[in-house]
């Protein structure tokens, strides 16, 4: 529908842009992937602004803009400055009041220790394809779980995560290296991420065992 209207609208400028069939049928799937999620009277709204506004066909990025000055895009934030919330509230993120639940929801679904401990490049994307898949939600018109009241948290995950914090500093190492216990007790993936960090320490040339849980206390082990 889209294309049909801008081949209408826009006539010889539209098929400037593109050189082939190929190339068409490219461009149809990857705005189809962009806008997953609006409802076709909020594209038609769109199309109507680019007639209005635009003398060339828009790109998916100008064209998303367009979407989200029409109707707010629900109040779902950018996807950076999603993440940026994400990042600066990881650390008790149930004490946040967040710009919309869609937020909360990739933070947690990304992990909120990983938030804190990882570099940018590593997290950004993986929080971004989960934002963007509750985003799809809201646009659908569904109502996203809201997060628990921090008077019902779960104390032990707060248990686990000022654990971290205080070892990793006592030791110097990055919180990341203890990434593994926030895995559950007895489960392989704890072990497997447990022994690739117990390596990474003895490559730094530390004479330290890591915790196999937190009930061992801050001064397991010691340094060289």
């Amino acid at each position: 529908m889209i294309f049909a209207r801008f081949m209408a609208i826009y006539g010889h400028k539209f098929k400037s842009c593109f050189e082939t069939q190929n190339e068409i049928r490219l461009a149809k799937r990857e705005w189809a992937l962009s806008l997953r999620g609006y409802a076709e009277a909020d594209l038609v709204a769109a199309v109507n602004r680019c007639k209005e506004t635009l003398a060339w066909m828009p790109t998916v990025s100008e064209f998303l803009t367009i979407l989200r000055s029409i109707n707010g895009d629900f109040g779902l934030p950018a996807p950076y400055a999603a993440y940026q919330e994400a990042c600066q509230y990881a650390a008790d993120p149930l004490a946040h009041s967040w710009s919309h639940v869609a937020v909360y929801l990739a933070g947690k679904e990304t992990g909120w220790f990983r938030l804190r401990a990882e570099e940018q490049g590593q997290v950004l994307p993986e929080f971004g394809y989960a934002y963007d898949l509750f985003c799809q939600r809201v646009r659908r018109g569904e109502t996203l779980e809201q997060p628990i009241p921090k008077a019902i948290s779960d104390q032990q995950d707060n248990t686990t995560a000022r654990f971290i914090q205080a070892f990793a500093t006592e030791h110097q190492l990055p919180e990341s290296l203890l990434y593994y216990m926030t895995k559950p007790l007895g489960t392989r993936i704890r072990e497997r991420l447990r022994a690739d960090a117990q390596l990474q320490v003895e490559a730094m040339g530390l004479n330290l065992q890591l915790p196999a849980d937190t009930s061992m206390g801050v001064t397991s082990g010691g340094k060289a």
